[in-house]
C-alpha cells in the first residue's frame, strides 16, 4: 500500500524481510490529535487545486461506498481554506471508516476516523437522510482541522470552541455545498431544539463550564457544548454579518495558530473584525447557563405598533427567578418582521435591560408582528393572546417563512410543557398546520406530539390522542404518497419517511397494511423498498406485526452487509410491543451480533412504548454492573443512564430512580442522572396539571 508523506523507505538493518519507513515531520500539535491506523483497507484519492491530497480508506471491497465522502471532503477542504483565508496546514488529509469507534468520528489531524455509517454511502441502499448526515459529519470533522487542531482550546472549560464552532461550520459548509438540503431549518429543528430543551433544566450547565477533574470531561460533550455553542455562534454570525465574521475568524486563526486559545481570545478577534462589542454581548451567553424568554405585549398607536419586551430566564418547570435571586440578564440581538415586510427583517436592536420598549412603524391594527425573525436568536418568545391570534392565518397560508412557523410551534409547545400556557393551546395551534408542506416544520411538530404521546401513554385516553395524530397527518400523507416522483426535492424524500412513520405508528390502518405488503415484497425480492422509507416500514411492521415479522427482519439483519441497513433493522426490532420480543431485543443488543458502539442505541430503541420503558429500566438495573464495566462512564453510558429512565411520569418513579443511583453510583454520568430525575418530575407535574383539560378537548 502506498503511504502519504514518506521521506525514505529502506531495508531494515538486521531483518531483510522488513522495511523501514521514515515519514515527514509533523507540525506542533496536541497529543490527543495523534493517531495511527494499522490494517488492510482499500482507498481512493483526489487532489485539491492547491495540491492537497485527500484519501478515503474503506474496508476491503467497499471502495465504491467511499466516493461520496471523498467528493464532500475535498469540497470541504477548499471551502474552509477560502472561507477562513487560512491554508490547510498539512500536505494530505486521510479519512478512514473503522468497524468500532465510541464517537461517531474523531478529528485526528490529517487522519480523521469515522464509524462506517458516518462515512460510507451505498447509492442503492443509503437513504437521503444518511447522505445528509454524512455530509454534515464530514463538514464538522474537517472544520476541526482549523478549530481545535490548528488552534486548540486552552483547557476543557473551552471545549465549546472546538465543538460549537465545528457544529456551526458544518451547517455553513453544507448549506454552501448542498443548498437543496435547506439545512438551516434542520439546524433549528434538531440542534437548536436539543440545546433549548436541555438548557431549560435546572441541572444544565453553562457553555463555559469549569473542569477540575478529568472524570468531568465526558459529561460536557453534550448538547450544550455542541448545539447551544453552535446556536449562539449562529446568532452572533447573523448579528455582525458574514463579512465581519470571516474577518474576525481570520484574525483569530492567524494569531493563535499552533497555539492554545480561550473564549476571550475569540471575542477580541471578532471585535477587531466587526467593531461591535462582541465580548460584552456574548459573555452573557457563554458564562451563565440557561437562556431567556421574551414576554411580548403590544398596543397600536396610529400606524405604529408599540412592543414591550420583558426578559426572564426560561425554565422547564415554569419558575421565574427574580433579578435579585440570579440577576439573569442577557444582551439579546433581536430582529422583528411584520406582515408588510413579508417575513423579511423590519427592525433589529439589542435588548440590554429587563424590560425594553420598541416602536415598530408602518404596521396596521390587524397585521401580525413576529419577534425573532428567522429564528436566529437563542431565546423563546411568549406572545400575548392577540398577537398569537394574528399570526395563525399566516401559519395556515404559509405566508410566514418556514423557520418562523417552526419557531411558533416549538415556542408554544415549550410554554405548555412548562405550565406557562395550557397544552390545549398547543394542540389547537397545531390544527393551523394542516396544510403545512415544509419538512423541518413537520419534524418539530412530530417531535412535540411524540413527546406529548409519551406523556399520555400514562393515561387511559392514549387512543384518542393517536386518532388526533392520524387526522393531522392524513392530508400531508396523501400529498407525499409512498413513492418518489420525478425531480422531487431532497426534503420531500425526508418528509415522506416521517409522515409514513407518524401515520403507521399512530394506528392508521391503510398505512399499516401497505407497510406490511411492501415489507413482504422487499424480503421476497419482488420489489425492493426505497432506502428512504425502509426505517419507517420496518418500524411500523414490527410495532403492529407478530413474531413472524420479527423473525423475518432478524433474518434480514443477518443477510445484509451495509452497516447503515443493519442499524435500521436493529433499531426497528426495539419497536415491538410484545413483552417476549422486547426482552429478546434487549438481550440481542448486548450480544456479539451488535457492535459495542451500537449497543446503547439499540437498548434505548426498546423504550418507545409504556411496556418497553419499564422493561428497559428493569434490564438496566439488572445488568448494571455489566454495562457499567463495559462502558466505564463516557458519552454512550451517560446516554443510556438518561434515556433509560427519563420518560416516566410519577413522583414515585423519580424516587425509585434516585434511590437506585444512590446505591449504584454512575461516575461520569452524575449530571445525566440529575437531568433524568428532573425530567421525570417535570413529566409528573405536567400530567397532573393538564391531563383533564387534554382529555376533555380530545373528546370534543
Amino acid at each position: 500500500m502506498p503511504y502519504h508523506n514518506v521521506v525514505e523507505t529502506r531495508d531494515h538493518d538486521t531483518d531483510l524481510s522488513l522495511k523501514e519507513i521514515r515519514f515527514a515531520r509533523t507540525p506542533i500539535m496536541s497529543t490527543y490529535l495523534v493517531a495511527f491506523v494499522v490494517g488492510e483497507y482499500d482507498f481512493i484519492e483526489d487532489r485539491t487545486p492547491n495540491g492537497i491530497t485527500g484519501r478515503v480508506y474503506t474496508p476491503l471491497g467497499k471502495i465504491e461506498q467511499g466516493r461520496f465522502a471523498l467528493q464532500v471532503a475535498m469540497k470541504a477542504l477548499m471551502y474552509y481554506t477560502e472561507y477562513f483565508h487560512v491554508e490547510y496546514p498539512l500536505p494530505k488529509l486521510d479519512v478512514i471508516a473503522l468497524a468500532d469507534l465510541s464517537f461517531g468520528a474523531m478529528e485526528n489531524w490529517g487522519l480523521i476516523t469515522y464509524r462506517e455509517n458516518c462515512l460510507l454511502i451505498d447509492h442503492q441502499n443509503s437513504s437521503a437522510q444518511a447522505k445528509q448526515f454524512v455530509a454534515l459529519i464530514i463538514g464538522h470533522e474537517i472544520a476541526h482541522m482549523w478549530f481545535g487542531n490548528l488552534v486548540t482550546m486552552e483547557w476543557w472549560t473551552h471545549l465549546w470552541l472546538n465543538e460549537g464552532f465545528a457544529t456551526f461550520m458544518e451547517y455553513l459548509f453544507v448549506d454552501h455545498c448542498f443548498p437543496e438540503y435547506n439545512i438551516w431549518n434542520r439546524f433549528m429543528s434538531v440542534d437548536l431544539n436539543r440545546a433549548m430543551e436541555l438548557d431549560a433544566l435546572k441541572s444544565s450547565h453553562p457553555i463555559e463550564v469549569p473542569v477540575d477533574d478529568p472524570a468531568d470531561i465526558d459529561e460536557i460533550f453534550d448538547a450544550i457544548s455542541y448545539c447551544k455553542g453552535a446556536s449562539v455562534i449562529h446568532m452572533l454570525h447573523n448579528w455582525i454579518g458574514d463579512k465581519d465574521f470571516r474577518k474576525g475568524m481570520n484574525i483569530y486563526l492567524n494569531k493563535f495558530k499552533y497555539k492554545n486559545a480561550a473564549t476571550g481570545d475569540l471575542w477580541e478577534s471578532l471585535e477587531a473584525g466587526s467593531g461591535k462589542p462582541v465580548g460584552k454581548v456574548m459573555n452573557t451567553w457563554t458564562s451563565q447557563m440557561g437562556y431567556p424568554v421574551l414576554k411580548v405585549q403590544d398596543k397600536q398607536e396610529g400606524s405604529s405598533r408599540i412592543l414591550e419586551l420583558t426578559q426572564t430566564r426560561f425554565l422547564a418547570d415554569g419558575d421565574s427567578l427574580s433579578q435579585e435571586e440570579g440577576a439573569h440578564l442577557w444582551l439579546i440581538p433581536v430582529s422583528i418582521s411584520t406582515e408588510s415586510s413579508q417575513g423579511e427583517v423590519h427592525t433589529t436592536f439589542v435588548v440590554d435591560k429587563p424590560t425594553t420598549t420598541i416602536k415598530v412603524d408602518n404596521v396596521g391594527p390587524e397585521e401580525w408582528v413576529k419577534v425573532n425573525s428567522g429564528r436566529v436568536g437563542v431565546y423563546r418568545v411568549h406572545y400575548s393572546v392577540d398577537m398569537l391570534t394574528r399570526l395563525r392565518p399566516a401559519i395556515k397560508l404559509q405566508t410566514l417563512p418556514s423557520s418562523d412557523r417552526l419557531e411558533l410551534s416549538n415556542d408554544v409547545f415549550a410554554m405548555c410543557s412548562a405550565g406557562i400556557s395550557s397544552t390545549v393551546e398547543y394542540v389547537q395551534l397545531v390544527e393551523s398546520f394542516i396544510d403545512e408542506t415544509d419538512y423541518a416544520v413537520w419534524v418539530d411538530i412530530a417531535g412535540n406530539l411524540s413527546r406529548l404521546g409519551t406523556l399520555l401513554s400514562h393515561t387511559n385516553y392514549e387512543a384518542a390522542f393517536e386518532s388526533f395524530n392520524r387526522r393531522l397527518f392524513h392530508k400531508i400523507g396523501v400529498n407525499v404518497g409512498w413513492d418518489s416522483k420525478d425531480n422531487e426535492g431532497h426534503s420531500v424524500s425526508l418528509l415522506r419517511s416521517l409522515v409514513i412513520s407518524c401515520l403507521g405508528c399512530n394506528g392508521h390502518e391503510e398505512t399499516i397494511q401497505e407497510a406490511h405488503k411492501r415489507l413482504k415484497d422487499h424480503i421476497s425480492g419482488k420489489t425492493p423498498l426505497s432506502a428512504d422509507i425502509r426505517s419507517s416500514v420496518y418500524r411500523i411492521a414490527i410495532t403492529t406485526g407478530d413474531e413472524n415479522v420479527y423473525e423475518s427482519l432478524l433474518n434480514l439483519f443477518h443477510l445484509v452487509d451495509l452497516h447503515e441497513e443493519k442499524m435500521r433493522i436493529a433499531h426497528a426490532l426495539g419497536s415491538t410491543c410484545q413483552e417476549k420480543l422486547i426482552e429478546r431485543t434487549l438481550k440481542f443488543a448486548i450480544s456479539d451480533e451488535i457492535r459495542t458502539q451500537n449497543t446503547i442505541s439499540v437498548l434505548i430503541s426498546c423504550g418507545g412504548s409504556k411496556l418497553g420503558r419499564e422493561l428497559l429500566w428493569q434490564f438496566v438495573q439488572k445488568n448494571w454492573q455489566t454495562l457499567h464495566d463495559k462502558y466505564e462512564g463516557g458519552l454512550l453510558f451517560s446516554g443510556l443512564v438518561k434515556s433509560s429512565c427519563d420518560k416516566f411520569a410519577s413522583e414515585d418513579k423519580a424516587k425509585e430512580i434516585e434511590a437506585f443511583f444512590a446505591a449504584h453510583p454512575a461516575p461520569g454520568a452524575e449530571r445525566a442522572v440529575q437531568q433524568a430525575i428532573e425530567r421525570v418530575c417535570l413529566n409528573a407535574a405536567w400530567l397532573a396539571r393538564d391531563s383533564n383539560a387534554i382529555e376533555s378537548w380530545l373528546q370534543t
